[in-house]
Order: C-alpha cells, then sequence, then structure tokens
C-alpha cells in the first residue's frame, strides 16, 4: 500500500515574475525620466531635486544600463524610451569634455585659486605651498575662521599676498579675497547668509572686479539658495573684466548655475574640456561632483585649469591661468 504524497506548493508563475519585474522596472524608469525632464526643462525643484539633478552624470549612466536590461527583458516601450533619453543626457554631457577656442587676448596673465577650508579645518601649509609653487595672484577662501587667519599669518600667506578682504567668522559663513596686488572692497554680491566679499584689483594699470563666492547649499533652502546665485553680478562688457570663484553650490546640471553662464560668463573648466573633472567630496561618499568654479569674463582666455588636493578638506580647491584682454 503506498502513501499519496503531498501536493507541492503552488509555485510563482513565469507570468507574475514577469509583470513584477515589468512593475519594478517602470518604477524606475518614472523615476529616471522624471529627474530627466527637469534637467532638459530647467527646473532645480526643490531641495531633494536640486541634490539629485547634481548627479546627472551618474544618472545618464545608470538610464543607459536601465535601457539595456529592459531591452534585455523584452520590455520594449520601457526600454526604448529610457535608453533614448539617456542618450539625450549623455549627449548634452560630451561637451563638458571638449576644449573651446579662446578669445584673443592679450593682456596681463593672472593666476585665480578657491579653496573651501571646510570650517577652517583644511591644511594651511599646504594651501599656501599651493600658492607658491603655482605662483598664484588672487586667493579666495572660504568657510575661512578666524583662527585660520591667524594659522595664514603664521605660515606667511600674507607675505606672498600682502593684500586682504576678509571676513572670517566661526563655522562655515566665513570668506576672504587674499592677494599680490593692492585691492578696494567692493559690493557686489546681493544679501547672502554667508559672506561673499568682492573687491577691485589693481594690477598696475588696470583693474579686474572678483567675488568669493559662497551661497548656502540647495539642500539647506533651495529658495534661498537660488535667490542668492542670482544676487551674483553678472559680466560688464563695458566694464572692468569680472571674475566669480568660488564654492557655487551647484553644478552645470543646475538651472541656476546656468543661468549665470547665460548670462556671459565663461566657466574654467567647462572652457578648457576639463568640467567632469569632480571637486567635492574629496573622497568617494557621495557621489563626487563639481561645484567648485572660475566664472570669468568672455573677453578673458583661460589657459589652464587644474584641480587640487587640499589635506583636511572636503573640497579640492580650483586653479585657472588667465589671460586679460
Amino acid at each position: 500500500m503506498h502513501t499519496a504524497e503531498a501536493p507541492a506548493p503552488p509555485r510563482a508563475s513565469s507570468s507574475y515574475r514577469r509583470n513584477l519585474g515589468m512593475i519594478a522596472l517602470l518604477v524606475l524608469a518614472l523615476a529616471f525620466l522624471e529627474i530627466a525632464a527637469m534637467r532638459v526643462i530647467g527646473v532645480d525643484g526643490n531641495r531633494l531635486t536640486a541634490a539629485l539633478l547634481a548627479l546627472t552624470p551618474y544618472w545618464a549612466v545608470g538610464g543607459l544600463m536601465l535601457g539595456g536590461v529592459s531591452l534585455g527583458l523584452r520590455h520594449w516601450w520601457i526600454g526604448g524610451i529610457v535608453l533614448a533619453v539617456a542618450l539625450a543626457l549623455v549627449a548634452m554631457q560630451v561637451p563638458r569634455a571638449i576644449a573651446a577656442t579662446q578669445p584673443p587676448a592679450h593682456g596681463a596673465a593672472l593666476r585665480v585659486m578657491s579653496s573651501n577650508q571646510y570650517l577652517g579645518h583644511a591644511d594651511v601649509d599646504t594651501i599656501v605651498r599651493l600658492v607658491r609653487e603655482n605662483q598664484i595672484d588672487v586667493l579666495n577662501l572660504l568657510e575661512l575662521t578666524p583662527r585660520e587667519v591667524r594659522e595664514f599669518e603664521r605660515a606667511g600667506l600674507f607675505e606672498t599676498l600682502p593684500y586682504r578682504v576678509l571676513k572670517p567668522q566661526y563655522g562655515g559663513a566665513g570668506s576672504g579675497i587674499v592677494s599680490r596686488y593692492p585691492l578696494t572692497e567692493l559690493s557686489l554680491a546681493g544679501p547672502s547668509r554667508m559672506e561673499q566679499p568682492s573687491a577691485r584689483v589693481d594690477l598696475g594699470g588696470t583693474s579686474i572686479e572678483i567675488v568669493a563666492v559662497h551661497p548656502i547649499p540647495p539642500t539647506t533652502d533651495a529658495a534661498e539658495w537660488k535667490k542668492e546665485v542670482a544676487g551674483l553680478p553678472g559680466p560688464d562688457s563695458h566694464g572692468p573684466v569680472r571674475i566669480l570663484a568660488g564654492d557655487f553650490n551647484a553644478t552645470v546640471d543646475h538651472a541656476t548655475f546656468r543661468d549665470l553662464l547665460g548670462a556671459g560668463y565663461t566657466d574654467a573648466a567647462l572652457s578648457r574640456g576639463e568640467a567632469f573633472t569632480s571637486t567635492w567630496p574629496s573622497r568617494f561618499f557621495p557621489p563626487p561632483v563639481t561645484i567648485d568654479h572660475v566664472l570669468v569674463d568672455p573677453r578673458v582666455a583661460v589657459e589652464h585649469y587644474r584641480v587640487l588636493d587640499v589635506p583636511g578638506s572636503d573640497h579640492k580647491a580650483v586653479l585657472a591661468e588667465l589671460t586679460l584682454p
């Protein structure tokens, strides 16, 4: 006599698994398409979407992978749409790796460097060494503290760059400009929670205007960030050459930043085909992005652009070698 075996539990049907997979792909596709649409249309949105837009190069790669997987699983509509949009995003990124033709400029050479000091924790001796090795003419310092000003004095920064407009504060709100050439303090930037000093630099017969840029991050207050970036001065084609250098808390994928470029500025990194070189964070997480910039008057030629490591800071310094008109 044989005992009947208990029936095996029913397996999930292949149709059920396929539908579940399609739903997962659809959710991912909708998230990708939403961010891609905001990038293409030019809307930064709120704190979350502004943070996600900063990762657009990563979204583009992720979109290519998602589109490929969807096509491989024969979800043709999902894969086709996602892949087409991802390719469009890639096409928008490509110019960042291509150097542009420089305007004819035959004036004085100027080397500008900007460094976020990470609440005053950046290594002062490294900054001084970089200034001397690279013969920096104007240095913008963000998140500059009173303690760090004293350390710069000790390290001899003000012997190399004797002129200064300093507005140090405890925490991350302080900033400053130090220069090889005489400075006259100006007030070019609009109201901001963090210091954004500006000055006229007298190169001996030639004057330029420079702003140490540091708006609040969009992840703190997106509306205030947009307002502070919009409050930065545009280039003046009939006046002195104007340069904005610092931590913009914005990438080229933010419409708020592109509005500045649309006003007439040239991004030094974009101009030299170096705009994929990240500046923050100096480590590998969160995913590195480019939020430190040197923007110059369109009459200025950008001869070289580099990103430099600064121990103790979560940012890398940016350096642009310029020829004035």
